[in-house]
């Protein structure tokens, strides 16, 4: 399995170094990260923060709860289509305060020329679905 790492590796078109996993510490911590599945309960403008953002009500499901995510998002996002979206998301991250906001969670997206495309999975699974 090769996954994005700074340090060393193969590099790509994107700047991006590789590396294959192995049986090494690095490769354990890596497979410490947690990703589930959630629906946005509610979005709203970032107000406080430098790059425009929206601050995120997410649902993980009965295990995980209720996470606050603060993501830059808005390129392709309104709030509105925001809700009731599911998302993928890191949730084994300690909290990060992002201009005011506590965000508890990382929501994943491809980056592009144009902004970020969400990940999402393509069928509605259950909120805290773990991502494999």
């Amino acid at each position: 399995m090769a996954v994005p790492f700074k340090k060393r590796g193969f590099s790509n078109s994107n700047g991006y170094e590789w590396f294959v996993v192995s049986n090494s510490n690095e490769s354990n911590d890596f497979l410490k990260v947690e990703i589930h599945a959630g629906t946005v309960l509610s979005a709203r403008v970032h107000g406080k923060a430098r790059k425009p953002a929206y601050v995120m009500e997410i649902d993980f499901g009965a295990g995980l709860g209720t996470r606050i995510s603060s993501a830059q998002i808005t390129d392709f996002y309104g709030t509105d289509a925001l809700v009731g979206r599911q998302v993928v998301a890191v949730t084994s991250l300690p909290p990060l305060r992002v201009a005011g906001v506590k965000s508890e969670v990382l929501v994943l997206g491809a980056v592009t020329p144009e902004g970020v495309v969400l990940l999402a999975p393509d069928q509605k699974v259950p909120n805290g679905s773990r991502v494999a």
